[in-house]
């Protein structure tokens, strides 16, 4: 699984102009499940986003995760992050994972989340979304958990 995770002041998203989901200050995760993936990577991403560290502490360096914030959690599933662009100029989604094994990973993930971290909003699965946010700082990682993936 693949997660573009960005530190925002607030994010929100719009299904035909509807609110479905909004955080203030957090983390907001695109999502994509590949080919390969299982429950083991949804596990192991969702691990990585809630510990990572990229909230400033007392020294003002990125030494925070989001489980120590309690910032909010916006997961929004995004399959064009799994598409394959090495080559000419159309992106190739075949690494992604099939649909109805992409919408079943993704709510896994997010049903996980919120397990494990109090505040959790999510985007739906195949819809078109218009999503808004506020970047604070602007900090983005990428991050990677699957089978080929080192832990």
């Amino acid at each position: 699984m693949i997660a573009l995770i960005q530190r925002v002041r607030e994010a929100r998203v719009l299904v035909a102009g509807k609110l479905v989901a909004e955080i203030e200050s957090g983390l907001l995760g695109f999502v994509a499940v590949e080919r390969e993936d299982r429950e083991a990577a949804a596990e192991r991403l969702l691990e990585r986003m809630l510990r990572y560290r990229i909230f400033p502490d007392e020294a003002g360096r990125m030494g925070r995760s989001l489980s120590e914030t309690g910032g909010g959690l916006l997961l929004v599933p995004q399959f064009t992050l799994a598409a394959d662009t090495r080559k000419g100029t159309r992106p190739s989604f075949s690494p992604a994972a099939a649909p109805e094994v992409g919408r079943a990973l993704f709510t896994y993930l997010v049903e996980r989340a919120r397990d494990r971290h109090g505040r959790v909003a999510s985007g739906i699965f195949g819809a078109e979304m218009d999503v808004a946010l506020v970047n604070a700082g602007p900090v983005t990682f990428w991050l990677r958990s699957s089978r080929d993936s080192p832990e």
